[in-house]
């Protein structure tokens, strides 16, 4: 084989390759995946739900989660890789940070804006002195 053969064969995905490979391979694959993504979520839930994580910094952790398991799904389950035959890769990824991105800010936005506008008429006196 050619050195770009072997740098291209390099540049794969798991479970993206030749049509002949075997199939514990291919599970392997998927299960590393399953395992990434499980820990992910369970990091999240943890994240949001224990006091490690300075409060102000929680949606930063969370964020930063959902960008590596939007990157575990390309990769492990989409076989998104960066090979020439995939250029609209690195378009899709960004994409999706900003998708993420508008929903976490805009529910964030939504919820402070909500949480000012029910406070008790008690608690909106008390902001007014």
């Amino acid at each position: 084989m050619s050195d770009e053969q072997t740098e291209l064969d390099d540049d794969r995905a798991p479970g993206e390759g030749d049509h002949d490979t075997d199939v514990i391979t291919g599970i392997r694959g998927y299960a590393i995946g399953f395992l990434l993504a499980a820990s992910l979520s369970v990091a999240s839930f943890y994240a949001a739900g224990s006091g490690v994580i300075y409060g102000p910094a929680i949606p930063v952790a969370l964020i930063a989660l959902a960008i590596g398991q939007m990157g575990v799904h390309l990769v492990f389950f989409l076989h998104v890789t960066s090979g020439p035959d995939n250029t609209n890769n690195v378009l899709a990824l960004a994409f999706g940070v900003l998708i993420v991105a508008l929903v976490l800010v805009g529910s964030i936005w939504i919820m402070a804006h909500l949480n000012h506008n029910l406070m008790g008429a008690e608690m909106v006196m008390g902001t007014q002195r």
